[in-house]
């Protein structure tokens, strides 16, 4: 699916997304990555939300987002407390949903001026 939205100002904004890629600045990804208005991390070395650890999610504990948005995949599920506490301690919210719906969250939140972070399973 293509996403349009008229402006980005500079911003990481998702363009695209379909089953194993999403596409950002119309750059094309077909691995996890983390998407931050700011700043883009392709190298997101979440393989799959069953693989998932704290370590993952920690990584976000740095990049000091207002909320995280994660992308589980083809499927809505729920992440196990334990795996956030560390950002939840920090104030950070998180979000699981989809990750087509945390694409589409992400832009909206991101068109607001929110520093929001999309952390996507591919």
């Amino acid at each position: 699916m293509k996403l349009h939205l008229t402006q980005s100002a500079g911003n990481q904004l998702i363009t695209g997304y379909g089953t194993g890629w999403v596409e950002v600045n119309e750059a094309r990804h077909e691995r996890s990555l983390i998407v931050l208005p700011n700043l883009l991390v392709p190298d997101w070395d979440a393989t799959g939300f069953d693989q998932l650890e704290p370590v993952h999610l920690e990584r976000l504990l740095a990049l000091a987002p207002e909320v995280v948005l994660l992308g589980t995949g083809e499927c809505h599920r729920f992440l196990h407390p334990r795996l956030s506490r560390s950002l939840t301690e920090a104030g950070i919210g998180v979000e699981c949903m989809t990750t087509a719906a945390a694409c589409r969250t992400y832009n909206i939140l991101m068109a607001e001026g929110r520093h929001v972070a999309a952390a996507l399973i591919i």
